[in-house]
């Protein structure tokens, strides 16, 4: 009867800890939906970097973007509540973006991504 429960116990462990990994791969799938494209992390990072970018700054930051593409993915991240975008009383309008409180939160994770991007292209390509 003692190894029944046991085993019980075990399954019971073994259930629980599947469900964590589910719900923490579940966690990660949200977090690159929200992220996910060639784009989103440069554009948030030229803004961590700033504090506050205009869109043309943005545009300059990142080689090879288009105004089309940087405008759609400004709107997905608004969308996402990462970004606030401010149109400014200037002539001619000049539109501000900065990363709201929650977008703030991406901080730890693209200076993480830096280090990382700089440890891999030294490890790869020797500079």
């Amino acid at each position: 009867m003692e190894e029944v429960i046991q085993q019980e116990q075990k399954r019971c462990v073994i259930t629980e800890f599947q469900q964590e990994q589910k719900k923490r791969m579940r966690a990660v799938q949200d977090s690159m939906d929200v992220l996910n494209g060639k784009w989103k992390i440069s554009i948030i990072s030229s803004i961590c970097c700033f504090g506050k970018r205009r869109f043309s700054d943005i545009l300059n930051d990142i080689e090879g973007i288009s105004n089309r593409m940087l405008s759609k993915e400004l709107k997905e991240l608004e969308l996402n509540q990462l970004v606030k975008r401010t149109v400014l009383d200037t002539q001619p309008i000049t539109v501000q973006y900065e990363l709201t409180e929650h977008g703030n939160t991406l901080q730890t994770i693209i200076s993480n991504l830096t280090d990382w991007g700089i440890f891999h292209r030294e490890k790869i390509v020797g500079k």
